[in-house]
C-alpha cells in the first residue's frame, strides 16, 4: 500500500491554480486515477479507472476531449478492459440557454462485449439552469453508430444503425468544497426500442485545495445487443488545472 501512496503523491505533484473560468482562462485539464484493490487469503481482485479530460472554453464554442480506461483482474481472469475516448464541440452554449453539439465517439469494452465500437452525430441541447455553483442540461441528437460486438460462442455482430441519444447532465457545488455531478444517457435504435444503450454515472469530490480532490464515483453501462452490464463504484484522486 506504500507503494500505492508514493505513486499517487508522484502523480499529482503538479501546479496549483484558479478554481474556475474567467476572462483570461480558457483551457481545463483533469486527471482522476480510482479503483478498489482487494487481497485475502484466497486471491486477490483489483479494479483501476483512469480518466483525462481536456476543455477549451470560448465564446461560441467549446471543446471537450476525454479518455478512460478501466482495467481490472481477479486473480488470472481478466474482468475488466475498457476504453472510451470522445470528443465533442457544443456551440454557443456560452452565450445562450439552446445551443447545438456535435461529437464522435470511440467504444471498446472487454466486460460488455464491444470489439469495437463508433458513434458520431449531432443535435441541439437546453440550459435549465446555468450559474456558477450549478448546472443543469438536457440534450437530444441523433448518433451514427457502427460496431463489432462479440456474442456467445465467440460469434461476431458487425453492424450499423442510428440511435436517438437523449443526455441528462448536471453539476452542483457546495461552498467550494463539495461538488456532486453526474451525466446519464438513454440511446435506443431507431428501428427498435429493444436495441439500447444506458450510460450513467454520478460523482461526488471533496476538494482538498485548488488542484487536488478526493472522489466517489458509481458508473453503470449497460448493451443490449450482447446483454451485458457492469457497475463500478471507485475511489480516488482527481488533479486538476485551468490556464
Amino acid at each position: 500500500m506504500r507503494y500505492i501512496l508514493l505513486f499517487l503523491c508522484f502523480l499529482f505533484r503538479v501546479y496549483s491554480s484558479n478554481g474556475q473560468f474567467s476572462d483570461s482562462v480558457h483551457h481545463y485539464v483533469r486527471y482522476g486515477l480510482s479503483g478498489i484493490i482487494n487481497r485475502t487469503n484466497d486471491g486477490r481482485s483489483f479494479v483501476l479507472n483512469n480518466a483525462l479530460a481536456f476543455n477549451v472554453k470560448k465564446t461560441r464554442i467549446d471543446y471537450n476531449f476525454s479518455n478512460s480506461w478501466i482495467y481490472g483482474r481477479q486473480n488470472n481472469s481478466l474482468l475488466n478492459n475498457d476504453f472510451s475516448s470522445i470528443l465533442n464541440l457544443d456551440i454557443l452554449k456560452n452565450a445562450h440557454r439552446l445551443y447545438y453539439w456535435a461529437l464522435g465517439s470511440f467504444t471498446s469494452s472487454y466486460s460488455l462485449k464491444i470489439r469495437n465500437q463508433f458513434q458520431s452525430g449531432a443535435g441541439f441541447g437546453y440550459s435549465i439552469i446555468r450559474k456558477s455553483n450549478a448546472e443543469l442540461v438536457i440534450s437530444d441528437g441523433i448518433l451514427y453508430e457502427s460496431g463489432d460486438l462479440k456474442l456467445a460462442n465467440s460469434m461476431h455482430d458487425a453492424y450499423s444503425l442510428f440511435r436517438n441519444s437523449l443526455r441528462l447532465k448536471y453539476l452542483w457545488r457546495i461552498s467550494d468544497k463539495f461538488e456532486l455531478n453526474g451525466m446519464h444517457f438513454w440511446q435506443p435504435s431507431l428501428a427498435s426500442l429493444n436495441d439500447y444503450i444506458i450510460r450513467s454515472s454520478s460523482g461526488l469530490s471533496l476538494k482538498l485545495n485548488k488542484w487536488l480532490s478526493l472522489n466517489t464515483t458509481v458508473s453503470y453501462n449497460k448493451i443490449s445487443r450482447t446483454n451485458k452490464e457492469n457497475l463500478l463504484i471507485n475511489f480516488g484522486l482527481i488533479a486538476e488545472r485551468y490556464f
